[in-house]
């Protein structure tokens, strides 16, 4: 595992065979003293110190909720769409005659807002997820959480066990940074976030980024997909061959990620990188956990 507390610049990160160079080396398949893995990734930089000058920021006591409905993604998808029951316990569970009633959810957690845990998207090559886990869907379809007792998975489950996610949150907001600059664009299609746009939006802003943050991006493209229905979301996302808006998927972009040693990062984008994606080099999932 690394240090997280003494962290090496990118270029100076440890090569590992067969993975892209950089911040992908936390692939690597080796294990603490204990013999046990990291689960955590880029969390492990939320030490009590920092969480405790995050505290610092707050001025205004307001707080904002960063779900968008369950149903977002209406436009037609091989994953499954969200489905919404209410049960009467006297008409449908048969407990009794009181009145009550109770909601069932199921739906597909990429179909909305979520965090995408370092068991998503594995390094394609290798087969491996963080930390050059291996895991198969068998393992990971359980009927409780008992099959991970031990902490072998980097799955999100063990973030209840860390206390959660409390960190201090950045906003670079590209919707407005390109309105005020006059950039026009459309989120449907594929237009790339570069890493030299984050910096000019950090500056525009005046905003400072520091180790542990949660790096938020705004692109705009889940409230204009939100007012649409199906048909309309669908009509889009085809017009702009099925491209959409999100940071640049470079070595560049990897670079700049791991040396602001930032603890998670999110957007409001389809995938967080632009879609489609060019390569695996410039994905901060590999080690951070990834929100969208």
């Amino acid at each position: 595992m690394p240090d997280f507390n003494n962290l090496p610049d990118f270029d100076s990160l440890p090569p590992v065979a067969g993975m892209p160079s950089g911040a992908n080396s936390a692939n690597r398949n080796d294990s603490d003293k204990d013999g046990k893995k990291d689960i955590y990734g880029c969390l492990n930089l939320l030490t009590p110190e920092t969480v405790r000058e995050a505290y610092k920021e707050a001025k205004d006591g307001v707080s904002f909720s960063l779900n968008y409905p369950m149903d977002l993604l209406k436009m037609h998808s091989p994953r499954q769409p969200m489905e919404h029951k209410v049960l009467s316990w006297r008409d449908d569970i048969k407990m009794g005659d009181a009145l009550c009633l109770d909601d069932t959810v199921s739906f597909n957690t990429q179909a909305s807002t979520q965090w995408d845990s370092l068991l998503h998207y594995a390094h394609q090559d290798s087969q491996c997820f963080y930390h050059g886990t291996q895991a198969t869907k068998e393992q990971l379809t359980q009927e409780t959480r008992a099959y991970d007792r031990e902490k072998a998975l980097p799955t999100l489950d063990h973030w209840h066990d860390r206390g959660g996610l409390v960190a201090r949150g950045v906003l670079l907001d590209y919707r407005a940074y390109a309105r005020a600059k006059g950039i026009e664009y459309t989120p449907f299609s594929r237009h790339a976030i570069t890493v030299a746009d984050l910096e000019a939006i950090a500056a525009h802003q005046g905003t400072e980024i520091r180790r542990g943050d949660v790096l938020f991006v705004r692109s705009g493209f889940s409230e204009d997909l939100a007012p649409l229905d199906g048909d309309q979301q669908n009509e889009k996302m085809t017009q702009g061959g099925w491209g959409a808006i999100g940071v640049e998927g470079t070595r560049e972009t990897a670079r700049w990620f791991w040396n602001k040693h930032l603890a998670a990062v999110a957007g409001d984008m389809l995938g967080f990188e632009v879609f489609p994606a060019v390569n695996e080099e410039g994905q901060p999932s590999m080690t951070a956990p990834l929100g969208k």
